[in-house]
C-alpha cells in the first residue's frame, strides 16, 4: 500500500551537510543537463549545462554509461538517455498515495469536461506533473508526466500558492523571478497576487496563456491535513474552444467539486493512518 500523505512539502531546501555526496551531485547535475530541446548532448555541453568541469563531467558520464543510465550516440556525436532512467522515477509514479487517492475523481473529472485533467504537485518553487488524463478532442500542447513549470505563471501553481501565508508566497517569487514565458505572461509581483489572493476567496486559480500559447487553465489545490495544499488539478482547454471567462464559467465548480472530494479522500487516509498508529 502506497504511503499516504501526512507532511506538505516546504519551499525551503534543505542545506548541504557533512554527509553530502558531491559526485553523486555530479550525477544527477549530469542527468538533469538533458531535456526536450535537446536529446543529444557533447561533453562540452554537458558540462556546461551541469556547471562542473569537463573532466568531472566525463567521469560521471562513463559510470553513468557503465550503469547503463546513458548510450552513446555516434550519429549525432554525443550521449543520450537510455530508457533505464525511467526505472529512477516510476517507483515514486507506482507508489504515490495521492495520485491513488485522486485518480478516480480525475477520470471523473476529465469525462465530464471533456478537456485535458492533471495533477501537479510542488517541487521548490516549481509544479511537477505527476498524472494526467488529455483530451479526446484536438488540442496540440504535449504535457508530459516530469513537467516542470514555475509556479508563478501556472493555475496550479497559484492554487497551490494561495493556500500559504503571504510571506511565504513572496520568498517563492523572490527565489523565481517572474519572465516571460509567452507575450501573455504575467511578470508583475502584484498582479500575480492579486490573482493568488483571488484563489484564496474563491477556491481556484487560472492562467492565460502564460505558459504556452493557446493554452487557458484553472486549478484548485489538493489540501492536506495541516491545511496547507500538497498538490493540484487543473483543467486545461485550447483557446479555439473556450475563453477563459466561459472556461472558469463552465467549469470552475466541477474543478472545486473535484479538488474536495480528492482533498477528502486524502484527509481520510491519514486520520486512517492515526488509528493504525494508536492501535
Amino acid at each position: 500500500m502506497p504511503q499516504r500523505p501526512t507532511v506538505s512539502r516546504k519551499l525551503t531546501p534543505a542545506p548541504h551537510g557533512p554527509m553530502f555526496n558531491q559526485s553523486v551531485e555530479k550525477a544527477f547535475a549530469v542527468l538533469s543537463a538533458f531535456n526536450a530541446g535537446k536529446s543529444a548532448l557533447n561533453l562540452a555541453e554537458i558540462a556546461a549545462a551541469a556547471r562542473i568541469t569537463p573532466s568531472s563531467a566525463l567521469r560521471s558520464i562513463h559510470t553513468l554509461v557503465a550503469l547503463g543510465h546513458l548510450v552513446r550516440n555516434e550519429r549525432l556525436h554525443g550521449w543520450t538517455l537510455s530508457p533505464r532512467t525511467l526505472s529512477v522515477g516510476y517507483p515514486y509514479l507506482a507508489g504515490h498515495a495521492v495520485i491513488e487517492l485522486a485518480t478516480p475523481h480525475l477520470v471523473d473529472l476529465n469525462q465530464a469536461c471533456g478537456e485535458s485533467v492533471s495533477l501537479s504537485e510542488p517541487d521548490g518553487t516549481e509544479m511537477v506533473f505527476i498524472a494526467r488524463f488529455p483530451s479526446h478532442k484536438r488540442f496540440f500542447i504535449h504535457m508530459p508526466v516530469g513537467r516542470r513549470l514555475p509556479m508563478y505563471c501556472t493555475s496550479a501553481g497559484r492554487a497551490y500558492l494561495s493556500t500559504l501565508p503571504r510571506d511565504e508566497v513572496r520568498e517563492a517569487l523572490r527565489r523565481s523571478p517572474p519572465r516571460a514565458l509567452t507575450p501573455q505572461t504575467l511578470t508583475q509581483v502584484p498582479q500575480i497576487l492579486e490573482i493568488i489572493d483571488g484563489a484564496r476567496e474563491l477556491g481556484y486559480a487560472w492562467a492565460s496563456e502564460e505558459c504556452y500559447r493557446g493554452d487557458l487553465t484553472i486549478g484548485a489545490p489538493i489540501i492536506g491535513v495541516d491545511g496547507r495544499a500538497i498538490a493540484a488539478i487543473n483543467i486545461s482547454g485550447p483557446t479555439s474552444r473556450w475563453t477563459s471567462p466561459d472556461l472558469r464559467a463552465r467549469f470552475a465548480p466541477l474543478l472545486l467539486e473535484t479538488a474536495r472530494a480528492a482533498s477528502g479522500n486524502v484527509a481520510a487516509a491519514a486520520r486512517m493512518d492515526a488509528t493504525r498508529r494508536d492501535r
